[in-house]
Parts: C-alpha cells; sequence; structure tokens
C-alpha cells in the first residue's frame, strides 16, 4: 500500500460493492486509515465494514443517497464533525445504461445525469470548501472508457462520463494552486454488477450481465492500479483490457475508430 494513504481520512462513495467496495478493503490493508463508506445500503456497508478489519474508530459507515443532493451538504458536515478534515474522496456512484437513442425514454437521461454528473457536481461543492480551508485535499472521480468516446446503447451514460472530465478538469486548474488534485479514472470492463443494474430504454433495470463485462478484470485487481495512480498523482488513468486502447484510437486514428464502434454489437 503506497505510503501516501498513511492516517489519511478517506470517503468512499458507492461503497457497498463492485469498485467502491474494493477500494475500502484494499485501503484498509493500511490500519491506521480513516474510511467513510457511503451508499444506499446500509446493510451492506456494514458488511464491507466488517471486511475491513478496522477498528470502529477508523471507519465511518454513512448511507446516503447521491440523488438526495440537499441532504450532501449535511453529510460532508458529518464527516467534518467526526474526523475533523477530508484528504481524499473517492466517488464511485454510478449507473450505467443499455438501450437505443430511439427507444430511450427522455427520463432515462435525466436520471444518468442527476446521479453520474449532477450528484456528483454537488457533493464535490459541498467538499470543496473544507478541503480549500485545509490547503490540500484529493478528488478520485470513476469515469469510465465510455467518458472517452461513445459507444453504442449507452448514449446518456457515454454523455454523462463525458461531462466529468469537462467538469473536473475545470476545477483540477481551478484549484491546483491551492494543493488540491484531481484524478480522473476510466475504467474498461471491469467484473462489477453495472451492466445487470443498467438501465433499460424505460428506466427498468437491464438485468443481464454483459459478456465482455463478465471476462473483465477483477474489482480487486482494478483497486490496486487505481491506487498506486492516486498516489503517484497521476490526473487521468485507463484501467482495464485491450478495450482501453480505444482512447488511444480516437486520438490518433479517430477514423478507424469509428468504423470499429459501427460495427460492434450494442451489448
Amino acid at each position: 500500500m503506497p505510503p501516501v494513504f498513511s492516517d489519511a481520512v478517506i470517503w468512499i462513495t458507492g461503497a457497498s460493492s463492485g469498485i467502491g467496495e474494493a477500494v475500502a478493503i484494499e485501503l484498509a490493508r493500511f490500519q491506521s486509515v480513516r474510511l467513510v463508506l457511503s451508499a444506499r445500503r446500509e446493510e451492506e456497508l456494514r458488511r464491507v465494514a466488517s471486511q475491513t478489519g478496522l477498528p470502529e474508530t477508523n471507519i465511518m459507515v454513512l448511507p446516503m443517497d447521491m440523488s438526495d443532493t440537499e441532504r450532501l451538504p449535511s453529510c460532508v458536515d458529518a464527516v467534518y464533525q467526526r474526523f475533523g478534515r477530508i484528504d481524499y474522496i473517492f466517488q464511485n456512484a454510478g449507473i450505467s445504461q443499455r438501450s437505443a437513442v430511439v427507444d430511450t425514454d427522455f427520463s432515462v437521461y435525466q436520471r444518468l445525469m442527476d446521479i453520474n454528473f449532477f450528484s456528483v457536481v454537488a457533493l464535490t461543492k459541498a467538499v470543496l470548501p473544507i478541503m480549500l480551508a485545509q490547503g490540500h485535499g484529493h478528488f478520485v472521480v470513476t469515469s469510465s472508457v465510455a467518458g472517452k468516446l461513445g459507444t453504442k446503447q449507452r448514449s446518456g451514460y457515454c454523455a454523462s462520463k463525458h461531462a466529468l472530465h469537462g467538469f473536473f478538469d475545470a476545477l483540477r486548474a481551478e484549484t491546483y494552486a491551492e494543493g488540491l488534485r484531481v484524478t480522473l479514472v476510466c475504467p474498461g470492463y471491469i467484473r462489477t454488477a453495472i451492466s445487470t443494474n443498467a438501465l433499460n430504454a424505460n428506466g427498468q433495470k437491464h438485468g443481464q450481465m454483459d459478456e465482455n463485462q463478465e471476462k473483465g478484470m477483477s474489482a480487486s485487481a482494478f483497486a490496486k492500479q487505481l491506487l498506486r495512480a492516486v498516489s503517484q498523482g497521476k490526473e487521468e488513468v485507463y484501467i482495464g483490457g485491450k478495450e482501453t486502447y480505444g482512447i488511444y484510437l480516437k486520438r490518433f486514428l479517430p477514423g478507424l475508430l469509428s468504423r470499429i464502434l459501427r460495427n460492434q454489437q450494442g451489448t
């Protein structure tokens, strides 16, 4: 575990499963770390908390619905009252999509943007004054390979992740001199339930595990690579398999990538 996390207060959203859970478990290898675990499901958060092996004094279970943006400032206050500072915030909460543009109800786009973008912005705004006052802080934001290019059946998901890059690139530029840092991480196919929980055209659960997702990198392996990148101060990092090459094709051979994506199946 990189020593940069020693004694740090680290808040993880989406901590009840998948990437968030794996990050919490990996960080807990450093017994001096203080963790705040947030997600909607309190029972699952307590399960993750018990798996960390951290003493009760070093861990805070804070159930939270990211879409309830009006409550987020009070959650920030609760963390500050408990630990007196916030050194890192890993923002992992999000939802994906599996539906064609022509079929997708507009309310699905609104929900995707509310959860994946606006709630992240709201929490960032609530945490920002604390980090500015203490003169340091690090935002670690889970985007996606889909935040760098567009693929079939994921139009709203791609849009919400693209938006994160614009916002956090601007925040990084504005606050770098004040000691704040931003890392945007773009996962490829990671073995989580993201495709199962994705929204269909009517806003219901997709309910199926994508084949590529099932064969993807484990969340544990992903977390190890992510924490290494954060400890090295990386501003943007791509973690996954060959699907991450699409980001470089987009930059250097966009026509080729366009042909590849047109010919791919939609799931």
